[in-house]
C-alpha cells in the first residue's frame, strides 16, 4: 500500500541541534544549521558498557546507481552494526542510502535519514514509504529546512552531506564512482575529524573508482563489520586484550602491546612514549601484524588483534 505524501504534513518539529543529546555534535561542524526539522524521534541515550551515553552511530553513503556488490557489501554492514544498537545515518537517496536504511530496519535498528529538500518535501518519491518506516520504526527523518522553505538542489544536497558527516562517529563509503556526492560527504567527515571507511571495489568497475581512490589516498579499508566495530567500541577490544597474554619475542614488541594495550594508537606517540627510533617502530609494527598480533587501522594508527 503507498503512502500518501499527506502523511507527513502537520507532523514536523523543531529544535536547535545544541537542545538534544543526539544532535549536539553538530555543534563543533563548520556552518552549524540553526535549526532541525523533522520527523519521528531522535535516538536516544543508551547504555554502552555500563555508562549511558549517546549511542554509536556510522553514516553509510554511495552511489545511487550501485552494483548488486555495493548492494551487498551495505546491507551486511548496515545491518550487523544495527543489530549491535548503532543509529545509521544516510541521505534517503536512491541507491546506497536506501539500501542502508533498508537493512537497518530489517535489523530492528534506528536509522537516520538527513533531507537536502525542505522537511515537507521527501525527496526522492519514490523513498516516501522507507521515509515512513523510519519515523514508525523509531528513527527520524530531518532536513535544516523548514515546512515551504525554497531551496536549490544544486547546492543542499551537497550542504546535507556535512550534517550526515556530523551527526556520526564514523563514516563508511561503500560505493562510488569518481565523481560521486558521497566523496564530498567523506571530506566532510575528514574536515570534521571523523574516521573514514571504505569498502575497496572491483578496479575495472567505474562504480568503484571513488572508493578506491580514497584509499590510495590513506582512507582506512573496510573489509569487514569488525573494521567498523573496533573503531566503535575500542574498550571492548582493550578488555578482550587484557586477557591474552601482551609479551612479543622482543622487548620493544612487548613495550609496544602494552602500550597498546593501554589505549594509545597513535604511531607517533607510541615512537615518543617509548623513545624509539623510527626506524625500530617501523620494523617492530611489522613484524607484530606478520605476526597477528597487531591490526594496522590506517595513517599510522594500531591496535591489537
Amino acid at each position: 500500500m503507498s503512502t500518501p505524501f499527506s502523511y507527513f504534513f502537520q507532523k514536523s518539529k523543531v529544535i536547535s541541534p545544541l537542545k538534544h543529546d543526539f544532535t549536539e555534535v553538530l555543534g563543533s561542524i563548520a556552518l552549524m544549521p540553526k535549526m532541525l526539522y523533522f520527523y519521528g524521534k531522535m535516538p536516544e541515550k543508551v547504555l554502552i558498557d555500563g555508562v549511558l551515553k549517546r549511542p554509536k552511530s556510522v553514516a553509510i553513503v554511495g552511489a545511487r546507481k550501485h552494483t548488486n556488490y555495493g548492494e551487498e557489501v551495505t546491507y551486511r554492514l548496515a545491518e550487523s552494526l544495527a543489530r549491535e544498537g548503532v543509529v545509521v545515518v544516510s541521505g534517503l537517496a536512491m541507491g546506497i542510502d536506501a539500501v542502508a536504511h533498508r537493512a537497518a530496519l530489517d535489523a530492528g535498528g534506528v536509522t537516520v535519514a538527513v533531507l537536502g529538500t525542505a522537511i515537507d518535501e521527501i525527496s526522492p518519491r519514490c523513498n516516501i514509504g522507507l521515509a515512513r518506516e523510519i519515523i514508525e520504526s523509531g528513527g527520524a527523518v530531518l532536513s535544516e529546512y523548514g515546512s515551504g522553505e525554497r531551496v536549490f538542489p544544486k547546492t543542499s544536497f551537497l550542504a546535507r552531506n556535512r550534517i550526515i558527516a556530523g551527526l556520526a562517529d564514523a563514516v563508511i563509503v561503500t560505493e562510488a564512482a569518481e565523481r560521486s556526492g558521497s566523496l564530498n560527504t567523506a571530506t566532510h567527515a575528514l574536515e570534521q575529524g571523523k574516521d573514514v571507511l571504505v569498502v575497496p571495489g572491483d578496479v575495472t568497475r567505474a562504480t568503484s573508482v571513488g572508493c578506491n581512490r580514497l584509499i590510495q589516498q590513506g582512507a582506512m579499508p573496510c573489509l569487514a563489520v569488525e573494521d567498523v566495530r573496533d573503531l566503535l567500541f575500542p574498550a571492548r577490544g582493550r578488555k578482550e586484550c587484557k586477557r591474552r597474554s601482551l609479551r612479543g619475542d622482543t622487548e620493544v614488541e612487548t613495550a609496544i602491546l602494552v602500550v597498546l594495550a593501554e589505549g594509545v594508537s597513535d604511531g607517533e606517540k607510541i615512537i615518543a612514549k617509548l623513545g624509539l627510533a623510527v626506524t625500530e617502530f617501523n620494523q617492530t609494527i611489522t613484524m607484530l601484524e606478520i605476526k597477528g598480533l597487531v591490526k594496522s587501522l590506517g595513517a599510522n594508527n594500531w591496535m591489537l588483534r
